[in-house]
C-alpha cells in the first residue's frame, strides 16, 4: 500500500492524477482509510468510486474527476465504466491483478493517454509469470514478511475430522483468538455460494452462539462493513464468509483460517485467502479441509501449500498445472498459441531470445539496419500495436 500511494504521489507531484483500482469495495474502501489521510498530510484530495456511490454525490466525483480536482481516486471496477473521465490519467495501479481479466486491465489504462501501470498481487497469474520472463515487465520482489509477522503454518485435514477441527477451534476461541471459516464456490452461483455459508453459519452458531458471523457477496454494502466491524471489533469471533474476503481485508488479531472443501479452490486463491492470517505478532495457523478422494493436481495443490508460503514459487507451480495463457491474447492460463516453444521447456531459449532483441535496439534503435528492417517486417505481419497492448494490460 505503502509502494501505491508514493507512485500516487509522485504522479500527482507531476500533474497527474493517479487511479488505485480493487476487486472488492471493503477492500477499496481499506485502502482509502489508509491512504486518505497520508494524501492529505501531502496536500493531495483523495476520492473513491464503487458501486455504492450514488446521485448528486457520484456526480460530483465524476465532475471533479474530469477537472482535475481529484488527484487520486480509489475505487472498484466503476473506475473504468463508461461516464468516467479524467483530466490526466498518467498512473493506473492495479491491486490483487489477479482478479482482474486482461480487458478489465486495458479499460482502466484506456481511460488516459499512455499511463504508467502498475499491478500489485501476492501471486502473480501465470499469464504475468511469463511476460517477466520476456522482459516486457519490469519486477520488483518483497521478499521480507512487515516486521514482527511470523510464518503461517499450513495443515491438511479430512473433513471426516471436522467435529475434532471444531473442538480445536472452541479451545482457540476460550483463548480469545479470532477465526475465518471459508466456504467455497461450490457451482458457478451466489445462490450455491450463499447456502453453503448460511448453512455453516448456521451449525457453528448452535455450537459457539452469537460470537458467529456471516459476511458474503450478497449482502448490501452498509451490511458487510458492519459485519467486518464487529468481527475486527471483537464482538464476534468466528467470521464464516464466502471469498469475498480473499483480498485485502486486514484483521491483525485473526490467527486461524479454516478453508472448506480446499480441493476446490486454486492455488492462487488458497494462497489468497491464507493471507488473511498472521498479520499480527501471534502464531497463526491456516487449516486446508478437503473431501477426498483426491485427484492428482488437488493432491499437489494441497501438497504445495504446506511446503512454501512464496507467492512466486506458488505462480510458478500454478503455471505447471495450468498454463500459461496467451501472451497476445487474453486467456491468463491454459495451452498457448505457439506452435514451438513452451515457456516451461524452452525458457532458456525465450531469454536468450529476449537478451538479443535488447541488443538489437541498443545497437539499432531504429530498426534501420537490415535486420532491423526484417524485424520491422515481422513486428508488421505480428499485429506490432495490438501487441504492445495486449502486453501493457499485464
Amino acid at each position: 500500500t505503502i509502494v501505491a500511494l508514493l507512485a500516487m504521489a509522485r504522479a500527482a507531484e507531476a500533474g497527474g492524477q493517479a487511479a488505485l483500482m480493487a476487486p472488492t469495495e471493503i477492500l477499496a474502501r481499506q485502502h482509502l482509510a489508509t491512504i486518505a489521510p497520508l494524501a492529505a498530510g501531502a496536500g493531495l484530495r483523495t476520492a473513491i468510486l464503487t458501486g455504492r456511490e450514488k446521485g448528486r454525490e457520484r456526480a460530483e466525483i465524476l465532475a471533479d474527476l474530469a477537472d482535475g480536482s481529484i488527484d487520486i481516486v480509489i475505487g472498484t471496477h466503476a473506475l473504468f465504466q463508461e461516464p468516467v473521465n479524467y483530466r490526466d490519467l498518467a498512473l493506473a495501479i492495479v491491486d490483487e491483478q489477479h482478479r482482474f481479466g486482461v480487458h478489465q486491465r486495458l479499460a482502466i489504462t484506456a481511460k488516459g493517454d499512455a499511463p504508467h501501470m502498475l499491478v500489485m498481487t501476492a501471486t502473480p497469474i501465470p499469464r504475468t509469470l511469463v511476460l517477466t520472463a520476456f522482459g516486457d515487465m519490469d519486477v520488483s520482489r518483497l521478499t521480507e514478511k512487515p516486521a514482527g509477522r511470523r510464518p503461517i503454518r499450513t495443515v491438511t485435514l479430512p473433513h471426516e475430522r471436522l467435529d475434532e477441527l471444531i473442538g480445536r477451534v472452541r479451545d482457540a476461541v476460550g483463548e480469545g483468538q479470532k477465526v475465518y471459516w471459508i466456504c467455497p464456490l461450490v457451482e458457478e452461483s451466489e445462490e450455491t455460494d450463499l447456502t453453503a455459508a448460511e448453512e455453516r453459519h448456521a451449525s457453528l452458531k448452535s455450537v459457539f452462539g452469537s460470537s458467529v458471523g456471516l459476511v458474503h457477496g450478497r449482502m448490501k454494502g452498509p451490511d458487510k462493513d458492519e459485519a467486518m466491524r464487529r468481527f475486527k471489533d471483537g464482538d464476534t469471533q468466528i467470521l464464516v464468509a464466502t471469498t469475498v474476503i480473499e483480498v485485502g481485508v486486514d484483521v491483525p488479531d485473526a490467527t486461524i483460517i479454516v478453508i472448506e472443501h480446499a480441493e476446490r479452490f486454486g492455488l492462487a486463491q488458497l494462497h489468497q485467502l491464507r493471507g488473511r492470517v498472521g498479520r499480527g505478532d501471534r502464531p497463526s495457523t491456516c487449516v486446508l479441509l478437503y473431501k477426498g478422494p483426491l485427484g492428482e493436481t488437488a493432491k499437489r495443490r494441497l501438497s504445495v501449500m504446506r511446503e512454501t508460503e512464496d507467492g512466486f514459487v506458488i505462480s510458478e507451480e500454478d503455471l505447471r498445472l495450468r498454463g500459461e495463457g496467451e501472451l497476445l491474447g487474453t486467456r491468463q492460463s491454459g495451452t498457448p498459441g505457439f506452435q514451438v516453444a513452451r515457456i516451461e521447456h524452452h525458457g532458456d531459449l525465450l531469454e536468450t531470445a529476449r537478451d538479443d532483441a535488447r541488443l538489437l535496439l541498443a545497437r539499432d534503435p531504429d530498426l534501420v539496419s537490415p535486420r532491423g528492417a526484417a524485424v520491422r517486417v515481422l513486428l508488421y505481419l505480428f499485429g506490432r500495436d495490438e501487441a504492445v497492448r495486449l502486453l501493457r494490460a499485464g
